[in-house]
């Protein structure tokens, strides 16, 4: 039997199951993949929009993360078509677009990501996906109606169409915290009232959408600060604030055994 493709594993762990648990990788740095698939997580995504990371970096982070086996997903903040593709070829099982308002955002994503006549996405075969043209047209083809999983980043204050109607046809509405906490005119607070009411606003319409929800935390306390939501895919720190939280703890016990 042909193993379910890495988009489809996920969306049916959106659907149901346990929640999707990743973190962010921010480094050109293999060993932050290897150490995110040893230790557990069930996805990484690749920040294509914080981060000092270019576009061959981030192909070669999915590359190495479709041989180890482990979902990728790409954060990006570009709607090009050409670049999202190259990220798909190279094994993205999702892309997850920053800063989405509009019904015009979530569109662009879908044409992107889509062969016709579902979308808009050109095709070829000279990649890792199809095998380097070592699968046939028509089999790729059938292969790839297994879409992309599709994550629509709100992160701010209002939106330029019914949320609702922006959601629809992505499988995540994911929560861009620290944005959102600053578009309102609270920074970091997650626990003030207008945050909390903006987090209902996005969680009531994604269900309405029928789209799971997912948010960014930096650690365990701050997703307990947004309780009563039903997160299905949540993204914790990054490989690069998880470094500096071991350095620093390591170098204060250096410290305080050399006092």
């Amino acid at each position: 039997m042909t193993e379910a493709a890495p988009s489809t594993r996920l969306r049916d762990r959106l659907r149901s199951g346990a929640p999707l648990i990743g973190t962010f990788v921010k480094l050109p740095a293999l060993e932050s993949v290897d150490l995110i698939r040893s230790l557990g997580f069930d996805l990484a995504t690749v920040d294509g929009e914080h981060s000092q990371l270019d576009e061959a970096a981030i192909l070669a982070l999915l590359r190495h993360g479709a041989a180890l086996g482990l979902p990728m997903l790409v954060r990006t903040p570009t709607r090009d078509a050409g670049q999202i593709n190259r990220m798909l070829e190279a094994g993205a099982a999702g892309i997850q677009l920053s800063t989405v308002r509009s019904r015009r955002d979530r569109d662009a994503l879908v044409a992107a990501t889509r062969y016709a006549p579902d979308g808009t996405r050109s095709v070829s075969l000279a990649h890792p996906q199809a095998d380097y043209s070592g699968i046939g047209l028509a089999q790729y083809l059938e292969r790839s109606k297994a879409f992309p999983l599709l994550v629509a980043q709100v992160e701010t204050a209002t939106n330029d169409d019914p949320l609702d109607d922006v959601l629809s046809g992505v499988d995540c509405a994911f929560l861009g915290t620290t944005d959102l906490s600053v578009d309102i005119g609270s920074p970091g607070k997650l626990d003030d009232e207008r945050v909390k009411k903006r987090v209902t606003e996005i969680a009531g319409a994604a269900k309405r959408a029928a789209a799971a929800l997912g948010a960014w935390v930096a650690n365990a306390e701050q997703l307990a600060s947004l309780k009563g939501q039903d997160f299905r895919y949540v993204l914790v720190g990054s490989d690069v604030q998880f470094m500096r939280a071991g350095l620093a703890n390591m170098l204060s016990a250096v410290r305080q055994v050399l006092a």
